[in-house]
């Protein structure tokens, strides 16, 4: 178990450690800061000194190391544009961020694990084929598009829910059913498929034929050995969540860290943006981590090695 433990931490280390090689380099091919921070009539001696004393002459090697140390510590430097620690911006909108993807999520579960469990014990149904057909509906439908059609149809034809921002709870619901919707197609479907193979076990007959209700033995018997690639998926979409909501953030001007990139992105905000990625990453890592975990509570026959 220990050197499992540590075998996974120096991984998640080599993964944080790739993750910022990449944003780093391709951040610094997006263009030079100091054009968009300066106005457009600043003359050839205001930029060399803006880029002299951001630092941004340096060597890119150099750079990167700079910013590696200030990383470890957590010092991910100012802001260019808001002129505050960038660490500090991003996680002064991450409640907002994780409060959007664990609404999104709760609204995927509720929806796809009875919808999957309901399809699989009735299976070449009616409610099968519908069950199906909506979930590959709901992966084909792009997020922005479904979060256009929302606002479209709930706020501006019935009134009945705000288009933006974050407030009340009915601020919450549009962009969390837009975020939910699209993850409950997917987890609808491998909770049919899993449930689909576990039903077909001898195990699952012999509770049958002792007499055992339908009930338990598909909630309890069924469910439990079908739950390990459900959890896993699970804990993919809820990094995909926290990482993927930019799109839906921006569309509902939700104030969080997706939002907050998309802006840090448009004006070269070098610093936020490593920040905010760092920050994503760390979290699904930490949730991959702890979904792994969980597979020992699961299925006692899984042992760590």
């Amino acid at each position: 178990m220990k050197l499992y433990l540590i075998r996974r931490f120096l991984q998640s280390i080599l993964v944080l450690f790739g993750v910022s090689v990449v944003v780093f380099g391709i951040l610094h091919l997006t263009g030079d800061p100091a054009l968009l921070l300066l106005p457009p009539d600043a003359s050839a001696d205001d930029i060399a000194k803006l880029r002299e004393a951001l630092g941004f002459n340096d060597p890119v090697p150099v750079q990167y190391l700079r910013f590696l140390r200030g990383a470890v510590r957590g010092n991910f430097g100012d802001s260019l544009r808001h002129g505050e620690p960038a660490m500090g911006l991003v996680l002064e909108r991450l409640p907002a961020t994780f409060e959007l993807a664990g609404a999104g999520l709760t609204i995927a579960l509720c929806l796809a694990i009875p919808a999957g469990i309901l399809s699989a014990v009735r299976r070449n149904t009616v409610l099968d084929y519908v069950s199906t057909v909506v979930a590959l509906l709901g992966q084909a439908m792009p997020t922005f598009w479904l979060g256009i059609m929302l606002i479209l149809v709930f706020s501006v034809q019935l009134g009945w829910l705000p288009s933006s921002g974050r407030g009340s709870f009915m601020h919450l619901i549009l962009p969390a059913a837009t975020l939910g919707l699209f993850t409950t197609a997917r987890i609808t479907r491998l909770t049919r498929s899993g449930m689909l193979e576990v039903l077909g076990q001898d195990y699952i007959r012999t509770a049958r034929a002792k007499g055992v209700g339908e009930p338990p033995v598909v909630w309890k018997h069924a469910l439990r050995n079908a739950s390990i690639p459900i959890i896993t998926i699970v804990g993919i979409e809820l990094g995909t969540l926290l990482g993927g909501s930019v799109i839906t953030e921006t569309i509902f001007a939700w104030p969080g860290v997706g939002r907050l990139s998309v802006q840090a992105i448009s004006n070269r905000d070098y610093p936020v943006v490593q920040a905010a990625v760092f920050l994503l990453a760390s979290t699904f890592v930490l949730v991959n981590f702890a979904v792994d975990m969980l597979y020992t509570l699961l299925d006692p026959r899984i042992r760590f090695r």
